[in-house]
């Protein structure tokens, strides 16, 4: 018995020391800075909660919560309906179903840098590819700046549900492979059209899979920024600026953003504020998605 627990012990302690290492100690490095002015260089000097009511005054950083709920919001409600609509498709008995599951899941495999640089050039104003067939079918006039003001924020949601719906659909296939099939061939004996049988019978049984999946859904979407630092850096003029980009600036500058200065006294406080931000969305989805424990 003792030998067996020394065995979990080192085993378990590979995952220990990196969550410690990776996880912890990197959370606990900031935090400690939350009260301090520090640049990373020089002594930190302390100032108490300078560094929060210079949150509360930062109309840059709310400005980047708004775009993030916009981004968010944008998404999920694309990606989430998409998402369950190709699941149940591809789960009934169709010839090539999964060759094109993996079709759909592909781009969560790619590097978000990677596919973001690719997505650069299929938007680009001048010779992108997507103007380029929409000029050609006379569609449009001129070349549209996708990664312009006007539809910078369109775009950047475009291409993350491209990235995540084949993600959220094989939850959502594993979640109807769970569902007996007397339960459809009862509603089917019964009359019960595709329609009634997805709302009355497939969304609720999903409930406990669905969930999860909005849970997932909503934490990732709030904390995404990569393909946005790709694209536009949050720009054109803070309209693609999100909270976690944001945050990311004051760590590591980006100099051709504008943000040239590290700040890793505020950037803490921000962390936290942001932190908290997701913590209480993410509460609140909990509180109002009780009712989806229930299977009936």
């Amino acid at each position: 018995m003792h030998k067996n627990r020394i065995g979990a012990y080192l085993f378990s302690f590979p995952s220990f020391f990196l969550t410690m290492a990776l996880g912890i100690y990197p959370v606990v490095w900031a935090l400690r800075y939350m009260f301090f002015e520090y640049q990373g260089f020089g002594t930190p000097k302390f100032i108490g909660l300078e560094n929060f009511a210079r949150v509360g005054r930062d109309a840059e950083f709310w400005h980047s919560v708004l775009n993030t709920f916009i981004y968010a919001g944008g998404k999920l409600i694309i990606t989430l309906p998409l998402s369950l609509i190709l699941a149940v498709i591809l789960n009934r008995k169709l010839r090539g179903r999964h060759a094109f599951r993996a079709i759909f899941f592909l781009p969560t495999i790619f590097s978000a840098s990677v596919m973001s640089i690719v997505f650069y050039i299929v938007f680009n104003s001048y010779n992108g590819i997507i103007n380029q067939y929409l000029m050609k079918l006379n569609i449009v006039s001129a070349p549209v700046d996708w990664l312009g003001a006007a539809h910078a924020m369109t775009t950047i949601v475009i291409i993350a549900v491209w990235g995540a719906v084949g993600n959220y659909m094989l939850l959502f296939i594993a979640g109807l492979q769970n569902i007996p099939e007397d339960v459809y061939e009862a509603a089917s004996l019964d009359g019960v059209n595709p329609v009634q049988r997805m709302w009355y019978i497939t969304i609720p049984m999903l409930g406990p899979v669905l969930q999860m999946i909005i849970m997932l859904a909503i934490t990732t979407s709030l904390k995404g920024y990569e393909s946005i630092m790709v694209l536009t850096e949050g720009g054109p003029f803070g309209k693609t600026e999100v909270m976690y980009l944001y945050l990311y600036k004051l760590f590591f500058p980006l100099t051709t953003s504008g943000t040239s200065v590290q700040n890793i006294g505020y950037g803490s406080a921000v962390g936290f504020t942001t932190a908290v931000i997701v913590g209480i969305v993410t509460w609140l989805y909990f509180w109002m998605s009780k009712k989806l424990n229930n299977v009936y």
